[in-house]
């Protein structure tokens, strides 16, 4: 893993992007996914496994979830466990998933949302799904050539693997993959948001990433430079209002935009 401290708006532009060039589409696209923290000593640890709090009750916390929210609007649309999976980690349930998103811009809102936080050092973590692939067991890679994917969807994955029993079978070293949900709603859409998964409750993304030699950057954004991003991102319309469409969005952008900035 590479990490480097920015220094400035530019420098953080230069970095985000680095790599995007695709010589075979002729395009600027990068295979990069982006996570921003708000604060940088926070690792990638999953709410399932922070603390070791739930590890062992993953399969009781996904069983009544599904068992209590069938029946509410939208959950009929459902078809296999990670599209369960998925629905409970967007509202808040600990899973094993973590949330991502193809948007620097999306991940730099992350990192600078908090106005607690402002005062703190960010991150932003940049992963190479290319990479990663590299290392994923062979019917995982199996399936996203058959698709001529880069990306799994939760039909692909439970293609390969219909529970998180097979799932976590198809490989004796630790992989992770990242996979996009279903369009539950506007603010996944908006958010460009996509999942990464480890096959196992227990495993740390953050110590599989930190033995990555190739794929993963870690920016490391001093605070005295996040008060600028945070601005030049309202600037861009970069805020809760358009992540998180609603009054509740609404309500979260006012408070923050129109917080006094501490002395």
């Amino acid at each position: 893993m590479q990490e480097r401290r920015v220094t400035s708006w530019l420098e953080l532009q230069d970095l985000l992007f680095a790599g995007s060039w695709n010589e075979p589409l002729g395009r600027f696209r990068t295979s990069f996914v982006f996570r921003g923290v708000p604060d940088a000593t926070l690792d990638l640890t999953a709410t399932l496994n922070r603390h070791g709090a739930f590890v062992r009750q993953e399969r009781d916390l996904l069983r009544a979830f599904r068992k209590y929210a069938r029946g509410v609007p939208g959950t009929e649309r459902l078809t296999s466990i990670w599209d369960w999976l998925a629905l409970a980690q967007h509202h808040g349930m600990p899973t094993r998933l973590l949330d991502w998103t193809f948007s620097p811009y999306v991940a730099l809102h992350f990192m600078t949302e908090r106005m607690d936080l402002l005062e703190q050092d960010g991150a932003v973590w940049c992963v190479d799904y290319h990479e990663t692939n590299q290392q994923l067991p062979r019917p995982l890679r199996e399936q996203l050539r058959l698709e001529g994917a880069d990306v799994f969807t939760a039909e692909m994955l439970a293609t390969v693997a219909g529970d998180l029993a097979t799932f976590d079978g198809l490989g004796e070293q630790p992989f992770v993959l990242f996979f996009e949900p279903p369009s539950l709603d506007a603010r996944i859409v908006n958010q460009f948001a996509l999942f990464s998964v480890m096959n196992g409750p227990g495993l740390s993304l953050n110590e599989f990433l930190g033995h990555q030699h190739q794929g993963v950057r870690r920016l490391v954004v001093p605070a005295k430079l996040k008060w600028e991003i945070r601005d030049k991102l309202d600037q861009a319309n970069i805020t809760e209002r358009v992540l998180f469409p609603g009054l509740d969005g609404l309500s979260r952008w006012l408070r923050r935009y129109y917080a006094p900035r501490p002395r």
